[in-house]
């Protein structure tokens, strides 16, 4: 098993927007591609409070590439994504990482 860790970050005053994006319409996308979120996180102390943070389970690369192609030519996804811009742009930075568990983790 790997993990994505990734983290949105908005412009000011943006977080609801994506936040409802994600709610009612990208994570049923996300289901209809198999892609399984493992937790989804706001700051509440740190960098920045109008960062989404969340991480997503893959049983390999392979497997990543696939859904995750897949999900970015969904023209629902693309609507979606549209239509939550339609009053400006929502997110500054995206930055991901994939992750490998330790042999003493938790979570594999």
């Amino acid at each position: 098993m790997i993990y994505e860790l990734r983290l949105y970050d908005c412009l000011p005053g943006r977080l609801p927007a994506l936040l409802k994006r994600f709610n009612d319409h990208t994570l049923a996308i996300w289901e209809k591609h198999g892609i399984r979120q493992a937790g989804f996180f706001t700051t509440l102390v740190g960098e920045s409070s109008q960062r989404l943070t969340y991480l997503l389970a893959w049983e390999s690369l392979a497997e990543r590439e696939a859904r995750w192609t897949a999900f970015i030519a969904d023209p629902a996804w693309h609507k979606a994504r549209d239509q939550s811009e339609s009053d400006g742009q929502i997110v500054a930075n995206i930055s991901n990482q994939l992750l490998a568990p330790t042999a003493f983790s938790s979570v594999q």
